[in-house]
């Protein structure tokens, strides 16, 4: 595939900042489109995609604030629509592993008539220190509405590495990657994780998630995001994805990265000892 724009829709969050770090350092052209890019780009403001789309050839599509949210997949219609019309070639999705509405989205985008990818992901290694989950764990008190459920904690370094791949080579068109981290851990080993490569004491609590959704509201958490978290931890967090998957090894030919080794590298870098910006009422 010649060296063609591609478009970072979300392209300051997790993965999409990722992403641009590695197209950058392979010299590869490239759109950040959000809210502040420029052009600026905006989900809620379909007047904005046309100007982020023209001239691109392939796109990161990363929805905000999760494919999850009921009605998203018309949204991603339309845009998939205006992609196409504009001369998109080739779509790579970031989807949420075991949401009926994220595989909803994914069919959209596979009868696009372009080539696609999928990256199924699970979640996120990072919501621990990019996320917020990063206060609680630099206040040392972590209560979440999960007593038990494994989850195989995927790093966005990898999630990253395999939609460069999907985005710059051939060989992924018609893939549906499921992206796992190599094991399974209940929220409750991961903070212990956490806190054993920071060297500090880091309790975790399960709470009720009436009682976990009233906190967030506490905290000013905007209501959307407390939606999203409420229905990931009652639907999603039900045991469904209790499966390690090879989606990383089949993308790369290597191992997903391991959440012992995103804890102690993370905790090298000192953002879990610094205070919450918010401190424990």
């Amino acid at each position: 595939m010649k060296t063609a724009p591609v478009l970072i829709l979300g392209g300051t969050g997790k993965t999409g900042s990722r992403i641009a770090q590695l197209l950058e350092e392979k010299k590869w052209p490239f759109r950040i489109g959000s809210r502040s890019g420029t052009p600026a780009f905006d989900w809620e403001n379909s007047a904005t995609w046309r100007a982020a789309l023209e001239g691109i050839a392939s796109v990161y599509l990363s929805y905000y604030p999760d494919l999850a949210v009921p009605g998203t997949a018309d949204i991603i219609h339309a845009f998939v629509q205006q992609a196409v019309a504009v001369g998109v070639e080739r779509i790579v999705l970031l989807s949420g592993r075991g949401e009926h509405e994220a595989e909803a989205c994914e069919e959209v985008v596979k009868k696009a008539g372009v080539e696609w990818t999928i990256l199924r992901c699970a979640w996120f290694s990072q919501n621990f220190s990019e996320g917020y989950l990063l206060e609680p764990i630099q206040a040392g008190f972590v209560a979440l509405p999960a007593d038990g459920v494994r989850e195989p904690f995927i790093d966005a370094d990898d999630i990253a590495d395999v939609a460069v791949a999907a985005l710059t080579e051939e060989g992924h068109a018609g893939e549906l990657y499921e992206l796992t981290g190599p094991r399974l851990l209940t929220f409750a080993e991961a903070v212990a994780e956490v806190a054993s490569a920071t060297g500090r004491q880091i309790a975790y609590q399960p709470v009720s998630l009436g009682d976990y959704t009233n906190m967030l509201k506490e905290y000013g958490l905007p209501d959307d995001h407390v939606w999203l978290i409420s229905y990931l931890f009652s639907e999603v967090l039900d045991g469904r994805n209790e499966s390690l998957t090879d989606g990383v090894q089949r993308a790369l030919k290597r191992a997903p990265r391991d959440f012992g080794a995103y804890a102690r590298t993370t905790a090298a870098s000192g953002i879990w000892d610094q205070q919450p910006s918010h401190p424990e009422k």
